[in-house]
């Protein structure tokens, strides 16, 4: 087992070195990271792959509370990034749908630990959270 953790402390140390080492540049894990990361991009992958292919507004339903505008901005570095591909129909009016790609299925196979991980500590969170801000 402690080989196991050597390994991925390793691992983790060699990521931070070879950002480090890229100041300047662009490191691709970050880049990445930072794309990934926000809770929009994270709720349009989620939604794509658990309903499927959907329109902006059937997608924008799912989501709730995201604006118009930063949905199509989201789904447009999706679609740059290779993870959703949007299709145009030629009808009038337009019929646009989004869906995952491969990649943008990989992507949301391994957010699923994350997601179990939220729920599974949600309980746990909300309690500190609660005893922190207590003491405000």
């Amino acid at each position: 087992m402690e080989t196991k953790a050597i390994a991925t402390d390793k691992k983790f140390q060699n990521i931070f070195e070879h950002a480090n080492a890229t100041k300047n540049g662009v490191c691709p894990v970050r880049d990445i990271i930072a794309r990934i990361s926000d809770k929009w991009t994270l709720l349009s992958i989620y939604a794509l792959g658990g309903y499927g292919k959907m329109r902006f507004n059937e997608l924008k339903h799912r989501i709730g509370d995201v604006s118009q505008r930063m949905l199509t901005v989201t789904l447009r570095n999706l679609e740059s990034d290779g993870l959703v591909l949007r299709k145009v129909y030629p009808e009038v009016p337009p019929r646009v749908e989004y869906e995952l790609t491969d990649l943008g299925l990989s992507l949301m196979h391994q957010m699923e630990y994350i997601i179990d991980w939220a729920n599974t500590n949600s309980q746990e969170i909300i309690k500190r959270r609660k005893k922190v801000g207590n003491k405000k």
